[in-house]
Order: structure tokens, then sequence, then C-alpha cells
């Protein structure tokens, strides 16, 4: 096992073990509720948005205690749109990482109402202080998160691609649609690790670039997937953005060169990290792990 995979398998562990500490136990009334709150929650995902808060964080000295409430405060905004998103009022999607959709699961009442309670706890997360964090990062932390969730990022992203199914956008228009819906929240994964860290203002300027690289080529490999992504393997559907002819980066640019630009955002990554030393190699390897990834 490679020292990247090491710490992903540690960062992983990490969080799981957070989101249950957060988390109501499944045995606490409303039981269904609580129920689907663990199923979404805890259903294979990558994580690679709280991997980023811990990865960050550690390559600017910061404990892994320091990073436990924002990991698990983005990853549960994360799984309330995902929630969300598969509904029939949105992308109507009956599988979500291989296992069906939470109103597939439950019921359509169930996932709106455990989208809601995923979101509200992850801001008392941050809103609950921890000994060795202060009042200012904790105002911090909740604007960076608030600010990336809501209608100016991932909510207004989300209304921007489903007001644009059937539309021929420009390609600078697809990138700003995915700079909110998919951009801004691994953007604020980044700068929430930066900002426990207690980050100078240089560092977080160049972490901000690297998050935005990453963040649209996590896109443009989401794109490739649709087409090229086996549904057994990626969990969800293969082909079902075409099907809803939705706007996408192989279609206006080819499929290679799809592929050609999310290297080369890649290449962008590497290089805005030049100026930090080897505890950012995580960061560097999870680049190449989003321009490579097969799920």
């Amino acid at each position: 096992m490679s020292l990247f995979e090491q710490s992903l398998k540690e960062y992983q562990s990490e969080i799981d073990a957070a989101l249950l500490r957060f988390l109501p136990e499944q045995t606490e009334i409303p039981l269904q509720l609580h129920e689907a709150m663990h199923y979404v929650t805890f259903n294979g995902g990558k994580r690679v948005r709280p991997v980023l808060v811990y990865a960050t964080g550690v390559a600017l000295g910061a404990s892994l205690q320091q990073l436990h409430r924002p990991a698990a405060a983005v990853e549960l905004i994360h799984a309330y749109s995902l929630v969300h998103d598969d509904l029939p009022a949105m992308d109507d999607d009956d599988l979500r990482r291989g296992k069906p959709t939470c109103h597939k699961a439950f019921d359509e009442a169930t996932a709106i109402l455990t989208g809601d309670a995923l979101l509200t706890l992850a801001f008392e997360i941050l809103s609950e202080q921890e000994a060795d964090s202060t009042a200012e990062q904790q105002l911090a932390l909740i604007i960076i998160l608030s600010k990336a969730s809501g209608n100016m990022g991932m909510v207004g992203g989300q209304a921007i691609d489903l007001n644009s199914v059937g539309m021929a956008l420009t390609l600078d228009q697809l990138k700003q649609m995915h700079a909110k819906k998919t951009g801004a929240l691994i953007r604020a994964s980044v700068l929430m690790g930066a900002t426990a860290a207690n980050a100078t203002n240089s560092q977080k300027d160049a972490l901000i670039q690297y998050a935005e690289a990453i963040g649209l080529a996590f896109q443009i490999r989401d794109d490739i997937l649709d087409i090229e992504g086996d549904t057994e393997v990626i969990g969800k559907s293969q082909g079902a953005d075409i099907a809803r002819n939705k706007p996408t980066y192989p279609a206006l640019l080819g499929l290679d060169g799809a592929k050609q630009a999310a290297a080369d955002l890649h290449e962008t990554a590497m290089d805005v990290l030049n100026g930090f030393d080897e505890r950012a190699n995580t960061l560097r390897e999870l680049s190449a792990y989003i321009v490579n990834r097969i799920k």
C-alpha cells in the first residue's frame, strides 16, 4: 500500500468515526428519519471533501482533532445535496453508489426531511466549540460553508443545471455552472482545512487556485465517466446525463478534449502547490486520483 493509500484510508476512517459521533443514534426517535440519515451518510462514498479538509489542514500543521468538525460538516452537506439531487423533481435517479437512492429505499417525504436534517446538523456541528478552536475560527468556518452551500454556491449551481437541460451552453457558461454546483464545496473543503490551520493569506490564495483546478477536473471526470463508466462500478446509471440531454464537457470539447482538459487542470494544481513542502503530498496525490478515478 502506497503512502497516499495509507493516508486516504486513515482519513476515511477518521471521518467515518467523526460522523458516527455527530449523527443521532438510529434507535432515537424519529426512528425512520435517523435510519435514513445513516443510510445516506454511510453508503460507500469516496469522502473526497472531508479528505480534502484533513489533507489541507495537516499540510499546514493542524491536528486531526481540529479538523473533525469541518470535515464532518462538509460531508453532511454533500450527503444532503445528493439526496435532494436524486429526487423525482430534480434528477430522478434510482441508484446512488450502487444502492437505491433515499427516496427509493424509504419514500420521497423521508428523503426530503433527511436532506433537511443533514443540512442543519452540519451547521450545528460547526457551532459547537472544540477546546483547540477559537470563536473567530468557528465563525469563519460557518461563513465559508454557508456561502459554498447556498444560492451563490452549490444550490445555485444545481438551479442553473436544472434550467440548462436541453440548452446549448458555451464552455464559459458550463464552467460557471460547475464552479458553483461541484466546485464550491470542494473549494470550501480546502479553505476550511486552511482556516482551521490558521493559514496565511498567501497560502489560502494558492490553495484556492488548487481547489478550483481540482473542482473543475472532478466534474469533467464525472462527465467522462457518464460516457465510459460501467454502471456497476460508478454506482449510478451510466449515460444518465446524455439521456437527460444535459450539457457536458465531452459534448463541448469531445471526449479526448475533455480528457486533456482534466490533465491540464491537474498540472495547474501541481504548479500552485510548489510553495508547499512534503506535508502537502496527499493534496498532490488527490489531484491525480480525481482525474484518473473510475467511479
